[in-house]
């Protein structure tokens, strides 16, 4: 008798813990929310794994840990702002009147402010920065701040890490925070070590492990590529420390990257991150290199920088995104590796190119992830019916993150147009309101045009029914990606 009630009880609870935690989901989520209805779906056609999904990556989880650690950081430093000249008297930068809204939207929710007198240099091949990387480091006199996503123990990763030693035996304080996960293989080994014992500050941002899973999520990495020496000379961009031809994924090489050299006072934002990030996963004070005031570039230009990540308004990135998108007037154009958009973001695109704005989108031919490549594809058809110019980029997986608008304003990222960069990675954007610089940009952009082949709207809509069927399933599990 009751063994014939167990199953009955068995699938009784099953539907019970269903109803719970997808009221909770709705609860915790805005209802009208895509990511939403397909974790009710999930939940409901796989009830076994789509709860055990949700509960280890339904929820943006830091740790109470990390956002305490993280508001006491903001404190700190808050006192330490008035060290900084004011940007807005000083240096008095000149935002044209129809990029005002975006940096106000980006000062809103990164509270960083635009500021001028900032000088640029562009580099698009991995060899050439690593070199530039590298005789910065040689030419430091007081410390070297690297913070990147992916380490690899290959050339690059040698030269750089052989640079930072170089430096540690002068009296240069070298500290290298890198993600727990993206370099796994370089922090265990030997050249971490020979770091650490040369003198170069080692650090894993986001440690990883599974009892961590309990408390927070272990898919949300700290994505960002920045480096500041001295507190005068700053990168940031999409190159991660490694070999174009990318060991670890040797198959999609060359990786086609673009970074940004830049000198004068928005370093001193880049150094604030830096802080910020290095506290979450140390206790030394660095206090003092804030108190550094980086010269003016004479004639340079305004540029603002904005973080976004869990422990911050991670609705930013997209509604800088959306902004932009609606204040292009004629030219947009756009390259990224991973385009898994949410409806807004793909409405925007589409509105953009009906209302008679050139929107161009280059992604890469051949991606490193089969299923958010498929999950791209199944936008492509509503965009080309708007007029939106798609490529796809055949020579190397081009993971350059742009935006040109106008030829006007430039924007240059770690984050991809999908939803893990918008709401799960930590990630950095600089926004540069000056025409030459977003031309350079633009001239990049359109170079890669000469290695990619359009996709045309009536050969793509007689692709193979299979694919279809793959990149619209792909696309339904998008909100989850």
């Amino acid at each position: 008798m009751l063994a014939g009630i167990w199953p009955i009880v068995l699938v009784v609870g099953e539907f019970l813990i269903q109803l719970v935690l997808i009221g909770f989901i709705l609860l915790r989520r805005r209802p009208h929310s895509a990511s939403t209805l397909a974790w009710i779906v999930v939940i409901m056609v796989l009830p076994l794994l789509g709860i055990v999904g949700y509960l280890l990556v339904g929820e943006i989880r830091l740790g109470q840990r990390r956002i305490k650690r993280h508001r006491a950081i903001l404190g700190q430093l808050a006192g330490l702002r008035t060290l900084r000249r004011d940007a807005a008297e000083v240096l008095q930068p000149d935002v044209p009147a129809l990029f005002r809204p975006l940096a106000t939207l980006a000062e809103a929710v990164g509270n960083n402010s635009v500021v001028g007198g900032n000088g640029f240099q562009l580099i698009s091949n991995t060899d050439l920065f690593i070199e530039s990387l590298v005789e910065d480091i040689d030419a430091a006199k007081h410390h070297c701040h690297l913070l990147f996503y992916i380490f690899l123990n290959d050339f690059s990763g040698r030269r750089t890490a052989a640079a930072l030693m170089r430096a540690a035996a002068r009296g240069v304080s070298c500290r290298l925070l890198v993600d727990a996960v993206g370099s796994r293989a370089f922090l265990r080994s030997d050249l971490r070590r020979e770091m650490e014992e040369a003198g170069v500050r080692v650090v894993e941002a986001l440690h990883a492990n599974p009892l961590r899973m309990l408390f927070a999520r272990l898919d949300l990495r700290n994505h960002r590529k920045i480096a500041i020496i001295d507190g005068v000379i700053g990168y940031l961009g999409s190159h991660n420390i490694a070999d174009a031809q990318f060991a670890i994924k040797p198959k999609y090489a060359p990786w086609i990257d673009a970074q940004v050299r830049v000198e004068g006072p928005v370093t001193r934002d880049l150094q604030r991150l830096f802080i910020e990030d290095w506290y979450m996963d140390t206790d030394e004070s660095l206090d003092e290199v804030l108190s550094i005031e980086p010269p003016v570039v004479p004639k340079g230009v305004e540029t603002q920088i904005m973080a976004t990540g869990p422990n911050s308004y991670n609705e930013a990135l997209r509604q800088l995104n959306l902004t932009a998108f609606h204040t292009a007037r004629e030219e947009l154009i756009l390259t990224t590796p991973y385009f898994v958009p949410d409806e807004a973001t793909a409405m925007a695109l589409r509105t953009a190119a009906r209302r008679g704005v050139e929107t161009t989108m280059i992604f890469p031919a051949r991606n490193d992830s089969p299923f958010v490549a498929a999950a791209s594809r199944s936008h492509y058809e509503p965009l080309l019916e708007a007029g939106v110019r798609i490529y796809e980029y055949e020579k190397g997986l081009l993971h350059a993150k742009t935006l040109t608008l106008d030829r006007s304003l430039a924007l240059i990222t770690s984050a991809n147009l999908d939803r893990r960069s918008f709401e799960l990675n930590f990630e950095v954007s600089m926004l540069v309101f000056d025409s030459d610089f977003a031309s350079e940009l633009r001239f990049l952009q359109t170079s890669y045009l000469s290695d990619s082949r359009p996709v045309d709207l009536a050969t793509w809509r007689r692709r193979p029914w299979p694919a279809k069927l793959w990149q619209n399933a792909a696309g339904t599990l998008g909100p989850l990606l």
